[in-house]
């Protein structure tokens, strides 16, 4: 068979070989560039969201007296009237009252690309529809089950992304370094917005030298009598 036998297009079996070569290699090398550029771009929709969900979270402070948790529930619903019930526990049932309230008018705020999360379809106005399963991207900082306030250190984490998934539940006190090129997206609590490495060995992210969850005379959570704790989404 000869190898240089003109094809139809007018080039050789041995030159479309190597252009099929040459494109095959430009792929390999551009695709690892493209993968990061989606991962930052991912990176830069949560820390936006992040900020709304902060603002949100400040105008709730300033009319409830803290942010939202299983206490303030009832005031909500005193006040507006509401049929959502915010019982559960999650991150997805707190972040709901921002919406009962009239404070946020959307679900896509609360939207962080994880394993475990989906677009948000903005539909609310119903308990079974508010927020529902993998509509919430973000990890909610508690004192134990207490919610914070904006009284206290500034830089403490409020709200987090991308918690890991291992298909069945998500963790508590480890991130996914998948999502964002192995960064981790703090909100702090005066509404600034970083990233922070991920330990791909063992998925915990630090912040200021310590472990994000660690307490003690020189972290943002003080010696003692706080308790920071991920409040977890509820996964899709």
């Amino acid at each position: 068979m000869n190898m240089h036998k003109k094809l139809k297009g007018g080039f050789t079996l041995v030159e479309l070989l190597v252009v099929i070569v040459i494109i095959a290699a430009l792929a390999g090398l551009t695709a690892p560039m493209v993968m990061r550029q989606r991962k930052k771009a991912d990176q830069t929709e949560a820390i936006n969201n992040a900020r709304q969900v902060g603002l949100a979270l400040m105008e709730f402070d300033n009319e409830y007296g803290r942010f939202p948790d299983n206490s303030t529930g009832q005031s909500v619903i005193d006040r507006t009237g509401t049929a959502l019930t915010f019982g559960g526990g999650t991150a997805n049932d707190h972040f709901r009252q921002l919406l009962a309230a009239d404070i946020a008018n959307s679900e896509q705020i609360f939207y962080a690309k994880t394993a475990f999360s989906r677009k948000p379809d903005n539909i609310f106005g119903t308990q079974d529809r508010a927020l529902e399963r993998g509509e919430v991207g973000f990890g909610y900082l508690m004192n134990g089950t207490n919610a914070f306030s904006t009284s206290g250190n500034p830089g403490r984490p409020i709200i987090v992304a991308p918690l890991a998934y291992d298909g069945s539940a998500v963790s508590t006190n480890r991130f996914d370094p998948d999502f964002y090129d192995s960064k981790a997206v703090i909100l702090k609590l005066d509404n600034s917005a970083t990233s922070i490495n991920i330990r791909k060995e063992d998925g915990t992210a630090r912040m200021d030298g310590n472990e994000l969850l660690a307490t003690g005379a020189n972290t943002v959570w003080g010696a003692g009598g706080i308790t920071p704790t991920i409040v977890v989404p509820q996964p899709r």
